[in-house]
């Protein structure tokens, strides 16, 4: 059996863990085969997946981040059992292919696309979902577009809905809206093509990001469901990534 690719980021803390992790590979033996581990946060294994978009390997994230929502506790008593216990999910990013002056850029975005303003000026948004139109012209900051898996992340941040990962739904989120000012945004399926088209790209010019890529200048961006990638996550049994999500959902903010 094949041991698993190790991949850490360059931190002492992954580093450590990187060490540890290599020892323990030294002495057992894994139950999975075709594994990845991505020791790092969130960032790093958003960086990583997207490097690794088209393996058919699986995907054990170790935390040595912050929160590490994509990721999974360090234990080294516990992390060959963990490992052989742990649950697959299966996620799908979406895929932006944005139109500037210049060019086409198309980008992966696991968590979110992120649509925002360029200058100190409102970015002046139309939305559709395919040919309907959702808004015909939002004032804002910009927009979100989530997945399931990125509606903990900055979506929830600007009030945008947590979405279940078997909802087969994603989330288009206002940031800041003006006008209309209490437009709260719009779950659509995840069969949808989003487009969202700057209305005045020359006086307000927008940024579209896709998780961490930026692309400026935008003046059209079509957003849909990449159903050919999937990503192989693994989480500990009671870690799930559906079990983060729902605590997420109850969670209540503290001062």
């Amino acid at each position: 059996m094949n041991k698993p690719i190790i991949i850490s980021d360059t931190n002492s803390k992954s580093l450590n863990i990187k060490k540890q992790v290599i020892n323990l590979f030294n002495k057992y033996k894994v139950k999975k085969s075709n594994l990845i581990i991505v020791i790092g946060g969130d960032g790093f294994m958003l960086q990583t997946l997207k490097k690794n978009k088209t393996t058919k390997k699986s995907f054990y994230g170790v935390n040595s981040g912050n929160y590490g929502f994509l990721m999974n506790k360090f234990s080294n008593k516990m992390f060959i059992k963990n490992l052989d216990k742990a649950k697959m999910v299966k996620i799908s990013p979406l895929e932006m292919h944005v139109i500037t002056n210049n060019n086409v850029r198309k980008c992966i975005a696991i968590n979110e696309v992120s649509i925002l303003r360029q200058s100190k000026q409102a970015a002046n948004l139309s939305i559709k979902n395919n040919r309907k139109n959702i808004i015909k012209k939002l004032v804002s900051d910009g927009v979100l577009v989530s997945t399931p898996a990125g509606s903990t992340a900055y979506n929830l941040s600007v009030h945008g809905p947590i979405l279940n990962l078997n909802s087969k739904k994603i989330s288009i989120a206002p940031i800041s809206p003006f006008r209309p000012r209490r437009w709260a945004g719009k779950i659509v399926s995840d069969k949808s093509k989003v487009i969202i088209t700057n209305l005045n790209f020359k006086k307000r010019p927008i940024s579209a990001v896709a998780d961490n890529v930026e692309v400026r200048n935008a003046k059209k961006i079509n957003i849909k469901v990449q159903t050919k990638i999937k990503f192989s996550l693994l989480y500990d049994k009671n870690t799930s990534l559906q079990k983060k999500i729902k605590l997420e959902q109850l969670r209540k903010e503290t001062n």
